[in-house]
């Protein structure tokens, strides 16, 4: 089974920058579509970013779209999301996600089979 472990989350302020990884293990990562989402307190999860097994194609939240960038290292089993211009509302728990088929996007969180832990992400006012 697929394990995935996010880092790099933090309290940031306003205007900030972060870049959350994902490291896995236990599967071909790079066979893998991967993803990351976001749950804020008292909202439902919601996607962020996607990219293909190869990199070669992404997809971003309207919110994200021209701040974020999603970005994999296959060689490393590593999937990135380097997050600028943070805002307040950027803040939430930032999960990374894995689908075994690789050369599709996925924006929706049960097209996913497996989970990271999540890693807390703060922006304050």
């Amino acid at each position: 089974q697929v394990q995935l472990v996010e880092s790099g989350g933090g309290l940031v302020q306003v205007g900030d920058s972060l870049r959350l990884s994902c490291a896995a293990s236990g599967g071909t990562f790079s066979n893998y579509a991967m993803g990351w989402f976001r749950q804020a307190p008292g909202k439902e999860r919601a996607f962020v970013a996607a990219i293909t097994w190869s990199g070669g194609g992404d997809s971003y939240a309207d919110s994200v779209m021209g701040r974020f960038l999603i970005s994999r290292n296959n060689a490393e089993n590593t999937v990135y999301l380097r997050m600028n211009s943070l805002k307040p509302e950027d803040s939430a728990v930032y999960y990374c996600a894995a689908s075994p088929y690789g050369t599709n996007l996925y924006t929706k969180w049960d097209e996913y089979d497996y989970w990271g832990q999540g890693t807390q992400v703060t922006v304050s006012r």
